[in-house]
């Protein structure tokens, strides 16, 4: 028996469009158990020439049933980028298992002769689970299975990854205590162990503010400071980087200060540089030079950077000391090579890296400094939606953004303030915790949720 939506995912495959039917096997994941949806996974897969994740799809589709054939299957559906497939099937599984795991007790304590108990399955089961919820960014469901199952876990990577899953919920306290309750990580596990710890020293940083800031800037509308609202101090705990602006459009629709899709404007551009202005200002940062990456689009942001600051500009070179790396989207360099990204990691002494708009749904490889907005979708001013693409050289789009008037738009009225003064004040706070660390790639929206558009 199939459901309506089940049936719809099939006509939209019959019809040949497998984007549509990821999308209804994404609405229906959690309400139709995975043998139910195994069928259909099995033929798209299969038509995707994805042989392991057909394989799985079809054991249970023929009727495999157990925890064995379900994390199989959850696995498959991991490495193939389908996490919210695998989620309810390893969920499943791990139920399963935990089943098989108690009646082994019961054997072991039964009568002699009784049959061998079957092996315990829960840990790798659980390790997947995780890492799925992980990939839906459905940390708090993830930190509470590795809670429940806290006794099966080592410390590495088990416990580490509750304590990850709870300071991306938004979790301090179960992050902080878990974390120093931890033995010595070994090579493998140090950064991961100390970028946890950078983040929760960064959010104790963003708490120590908080009552400055509240008698500064905020209005009762103001979200409190590590709320599940309060995007610009997740982000800097999460990330190291300062959040310039936040979106003026639909906070209270679910968007909390990112924009879902924005067409981009001049003035957009040159509102982010005056940001930053204040953030280099307010965090005594004196860059000597701005390096200009080669991308068309990056060298305008930089040019006008170098106009609006007094400051000289120069082709970008790694390790260059004192100087202000401008980026228009790190996920969109061109000409830069792939070493680039993994050179930006590695902060040179008094470099800053500013990046004018940051995909949050897709982050980019390395970290910036400082990120002009967070937004899913972002068109250029240059590239107008409906208008011929403005295919002038960077220098003339950066005198655009020089000459246009900074001011950003006042929104749709229904979102909390976001004054000069709130930028300043955070960023002296901050500024102790920034620039001190590598600019690792954070691949999770953190504890505050925005509406996201598939």
């Amino acid at each position: 028996m199939t459901t309506p939506s089940l049936d719809t995912a099939w006509h939209h495959l019959e019809a040949g469009d497998p984007r549509a039917v990821l999308r209804e096997l994404r609405g229906l994941a959690d309400d139709v158990p995975a043998a139910q949806v195994a069928p259909l996974v099995q033929r798209l897969a299969a038509d995707s020439g994805f042989d392991d994740l057909a394989e799985a799809a079809g054991r249970l589709a023929a009727g495999a049933a157990g925890p064995v054939a379900l994390h199989r299957y959850g696995y498959a559906c991991v490495e193939r980028g389908v996490s919210y497939l695998a989620v309810p099937a390893l969920a499943e599984a791990l139920a399963l298992a935990a089943a098989e795991a108690r009646e082994g007790e019961k054997t072991k304590r039964g009568l002699f002769g009784r049959s061998k108990p079957r092996p315990d399955n829960r840990l790798p089961i659980l390790g997947e689970l995780a890492s799925a919820l992980e990939d839906e960014e459905r940390h708090v469901e993830a930190a509470a299975v590795l809670s429940e199952h806290e006794p099966l876990l080592s410390d590495w990577p088990g416990r580490y990854l509750l304590a990850y899953n709870a300071l991306m919920s938004g979790d301090r306290t179960t992050a902080r205590a878990t974390l120093d309750r931890l033995s010595a990580p070994d090579d493998q596990w140090r950064p991961a162990a100390d970028r946890v710890r950078r983040a929760l020293d960064r959010a104790d940083a963003v708490d120590a503010h908080a009552a400055e800031a509240a008698t500064l800037t905020q209005t009762p509308a103001t979200p409190a400071a590590l709320s599940h609202q309060d995007l610009r101090g997740w982000h800097f705990a999460l990330t190291g980087g300062l959040l310039a602006t936040l979106s003026p459009y639909g906070f209270a629709a679910g968007m909390t200060g990112r924009y879902a899709f924005l067409q981009d404007s001049y003035g957009l551009c040159r509102h982010g540089l005056e940001r930053l202005r204040l953030v280099l200002d307010a965090t005594g940062t004196r860059p000597r030079s701005v390096s200009l990456l080669p991308g068309r689009a990056d060298r305008a942001l930089g040019l006008a950077a170098a106009e609006l600051f007094g400051l000289p500009a120069q082709p970008y070179r790694p390790g260059t000391e004192h100087t202000l790396v401008v980026a228009y989207d790190l996920n969109d360099v061109d000409g830069i090579g792939h070493e680039t990204p993994a050179a930006l990691r590695e902060r040179a002494t008094g470099e800053v890296l500013y990046e004018h708009t940051t995909c949050w749904t897709d982050t980019p490889p390395v970290t910036a400094d400082v990120s002009g907005l967070l937004g899913q979708t972002v068109a250029p001013p240059w590239r107008m939606l409906g208008d011929e693409p403005d295919e002038r050289p960077a220098e003339a789009l950066a005198a655009e953004i020089v000459a246009v008037d900074p001011t950003q738009d006042e929104g749709d009225g229904d979102t909390p303030p976001d004054p000069d003064e709130a930028l300043t004040v955070f960023a002296r706070a901050a500024r102790e915790h920034w620039l001190n660390g590598p600019r690792d790639r954070c691949r999770s929206s953190g504890p505050v949720p925005s509406s996201r558009f598939r």
